[in-house]
């Protein structure tokens, strides 16, 4: 899932001094070219210039099927699909972090393809029509898009040496023996893989996985932002090696940006980093059979609005969210 992204960030900027840290992840992380056509880019929201908040589109890919996380960037497959969508807003104080999940089956209008499930966007056309229909959505500009392969989770879990998070929901992996109890449990390699990858364990499906996949973010940021982990050069030497090659940023996107936003979040944890799930108005089926998840209008009116005005925290002040 894409927000692996974000942890580092976190590494990078506490290893800035390492500039091999750097020049390793932008040798072995890759990039995408979005390449909205002149039309396309003057139809996009237009973006105050004195507004400083930051918006980044985050996506998980699954390519389980492939040989190699690298193949699979490089590959037209990257924008075939995405299970995991999650839109992250940095107010402009850097105060703190909101990183909202979408459910993939979210009806919505894509431009010139007419109402469909919201991850159809990609297979319709790529990243760049997926950021058309969010910016359509909520009438805001995004100012980036990361992509990670789901197997970077594995390779971080291991690189972290295992990531203990504590489970509400006792389960066994679809298709596997992997069984994962109530309390904290360690997560490590192939289990921390499925386990943030799992759905079908679960009668809410998708909502499920994007709460285990948060919660599985925030003990690893946890590990990651440690006194241990940030004062160990071979760790984080290790961690952006094993990751980067699973991550996928547009071409502005480079480690001297991402230091850069590190630095600006240096005093921005766990504690302030805020995950909900976008609210929908409920199940049901579209008029060619699919199931799907209506959207709702009134979370998409507030939703903008606090993305226009920089009032996220606001928003969920009033808006608890009613998942984890």
């Amino acid at each position: 899932m894409s927000v692996v992204a974000v942890l580092l960030v976190a590494v990078l900027s506490a290893g800035y001094v390492l500039f091999d840290l750097q020049r390793q992840f932008n040798a072995k992380s890759n990039t995408v070219a979005l390449g909205f056509s002149d039309a396309e880019e003057q139809a996009r929201p237009v973006k105050d210039p004195d507004d400083k908040s930051l918006n980044i589109l985050l996506l998980g890919v699954d390519h389980a099927d492939e040989d190699t996380a690298e193949s699979a960037a490089l590959n037209e497959a990257v924008s075939q699909r995405s299970d995991s969508m999650m839109l992250v807003h940095i107010p402009e104080d850097r105060s703190q972090v909101f990183v909202m999940s979408m459910v993939r089956d979210m009806y919505v209008e894509i431009p010139g393809h007419g109402m469909n499930k919201l991850n159809a966007a990609i297979s319709l056309g790529g990243v760049p029509l997926l950021m058309q229909t969010i910016e359509g959505i909520f009438e805001t500009k995004l100012d980036h898009v990361a992509m990670v392969d789901f197997e970077g989770f594995r390779e971080l879990s291991t690189a972290l040496g295992g990531v203990t998070v504590n489970n509400e929901i006792p389960f066994t992996a679809n298709d596997t023996d992997y069984f994962y109890p109530v309390g904290d449990i360690k997560l490590e390699g192939d289990r921390a893989l499925r386990y943030v990858r799992e759905r079908k364990s679960f009668t809410n499906g998708d909502y499920q996985r994007v709460a285990n996949q948060r919660k599985f973010i925030a003990a690893a940021a946890n590990q990651v932002l440690s006194s241990e982990t940030l004062a160990n050069p071979v760790k984080l030497y290790d961690i952006v090696d094993k990751v980067s090659p699973y991550l996928t940023f547009d071409d502005s996107f480079d480690a001297a940006t991402v230091v850069g936003l590190g630095l600006q979040l240096k005093n921005v944890d766990t504690d302030n980093m805020a995950m909900f799930t976008m609210p929908t108005a409920g199940a049901s089926m579209s008029a060619d059979g699919q199931s799907i998840e209506l959207a709702s209008e009134l979370a998409i009116t507030q939703i903008s609005e606090a993305l226009q005005n920089d009032t996220m925290a606001d928003y969920l002040h009033d808006n608890p969210p009613e998942t984890p």
